[in-house]
């Protein structure tokens, strides 16, 4: 199984507009935050998780002229509102592409690219093409590979984590259930949500997110949707032994 993350930032990118914060103005390229997202890759399957905002630029710069399917964790903006450019997949297989939802993540979908569930009568440059399926806390398939739901809350609204074999992939969270650290038990590699060093509503904080890293036990923790408030050296070098930022372009071999 192979991992690249295309997207490390949280929901305003890094650098943030207009900001001359350190880390906006770094020239390292880790502190260059594209919107949270991963590929997954097993075999000749290839699996994305989360249509960000930067899906486009994303799929681009990793080369991905495949998708067997889209893995949505939740509907907020930055982890949807490239859903359109899905239709390049269609363009390139001549087939509608599957994707799995929450309830709710489907119904926020259907709101927001209403044209794509009821086509206007000119459709123009296209429409994506879908297959929606609606999960909740089951294990499901893709081409046999077993994907098991991460129940988490992203401050008051339900997520999805999501646990394929070794891998764990939890984004937009500041709570994980004591069920959910069971379905965690024994994964080798995580990739969790760590913000800031400042408390939010909504995500881990790093302090938070250390916590919830070694009570998982993963042998490597990478830390995703990361603000500007961090600048990639700087906390490097105080992260714990197995704990890393993840950052733009890596990629995690299992």
């Amino acid at each position: 199984m192979r991992v690249t993350v295309l997207g490390s930032g949280t929901s305003s990118g890094v650098p943030v507009i207009g900001c001359p914060c350190p880390t906006c103005l770094s020239d390292d390229p880790r502190d260059q935050r594209l919107r949270p997202s991963i590929l997954l890759e097993a075999e000749d399957t290839a699996l994305v998780f989360d249509t960000s905002t930067d899906f486009r630029q994303q799929m681009l710069r990793a080369d991905v002229k495949h998708l067997d399917a889209v893995i949505f964790t939740h509907h907020h903006c930055d982890h949807v509102a490239g859903f359109d450019d899905i239709r390049a997949f269609n363009f390139i297989s001549g087939r509608a592409l599957p994707i799995y939802t929450l309830p709710e993540t489907l119904a926020a979908l259907q709101r927001m690219f209403s044209y794509v569930f009821t086509p206007p009568e000119q459709i123009g440059g296209g429409i994506p093409q879908i297959i929606p399926t609606e999960i909740d806390s089951a294990s499901f398939a893709v081409n046999g590979l077993e994907i098991t739901p991460i129940p988490m809350k992203h401050g008051i609204m339900r997520v999805n984590g999501y646990r394929i074999g070794d891998f764990a992939y939890c984004t937009d969270t500041n709570y994980i259930p004591p069920e959910s650290f069971e379905l965690l038990d024994g994964v080798k590699v995580l990739v969790l949500d760590a913000l800031r060093y400042r408390r939010h509503p909504t995500h881990f904080t790093v302090d938070e997110a250390i916590e919830a890293a070694c009570r998982i036990g993963a042998e490597r923790t990478y830390f995703t949707h990361i603000a500007h408030q961090i600048k990639h050296a700087d906390l490097s070098s105080q992260l714990p032994d197995g704990i890393e930022l993840a950052w733009d372009g890596l990629v995690i071999e299992l």
